[in-house]
């Protein structure tokens, strides 16, 4: 129940903003609290380009690829969550990433951003929980997180065109 009430009080937060930039760094900040991870990504859809995008990409620039790539494309294809926690075992992991930035993916979590009309128009996804892999419980969190943010991020997208 604690990490609902925080995600509750984060709520109020997030309902001040209106910038993209600040949403996704917000959202990023609570994300990676709520599940103790070290990074998180937030991958945007642009189904007319065929493309999942980051604005924001932890200690990295900005990430591009097709709706098809990696375990986030998997979780768009499938719009199913993933839990991956022997990454450079799965034939889906986008090892090029971690080899351009330096960065050693332990863990994976990736959860579908659904809006109104129950579209993906985003991919949440965090990196490396501290101590402990990744989990059911982990999963069931950041589904709800996921749910509640899907709001503003639709607003914010929608302002943003």
């Amino acid at each position: 129940m604690e990490k609902f009430n925080q995600i509750a009080e984060f709520g109020k937060k997030l309902m001040g903003l209106e910038k993209m930039d600040n949403v996704l760094d917000l959202i990023s900040s609570e994300a990676k609290k709520l599940l103790n991870a070290q990074r998180c990504s937030i991958f945007i859809v642009d189904a007319h380009d065929e493309m999942l995008w980051t604005r924001l990409s932890d200690g990295m620039g900005r990430i591009v690829i097709s709706l098809d790539s990696g375990i986030v494309g998997d979780t768009y294809l499938t719009k199913k969550p993933q839990i991956v926690n022997t990454p450079y075992n799965d034939p889906r992991f986008l090892q090029s990433i971690d080899k351009k930035s330096g960065f050693i993916t332990k863990n994976i979590i990736t959860v579908p951003i659904f809006d109104s009309k129950r579209e993906i128009m985003g991919i949440i996804q965090l990196l490396n929980k501290s101590r402990f892999d990744f989990n059911e419980k982990d999963l069931e969190i950041l589904t709800f997180f996921a749910n509640y943010i899907s709001g503003s991020l639709e607003l914010v997208l929608m302002h943003e065109k």
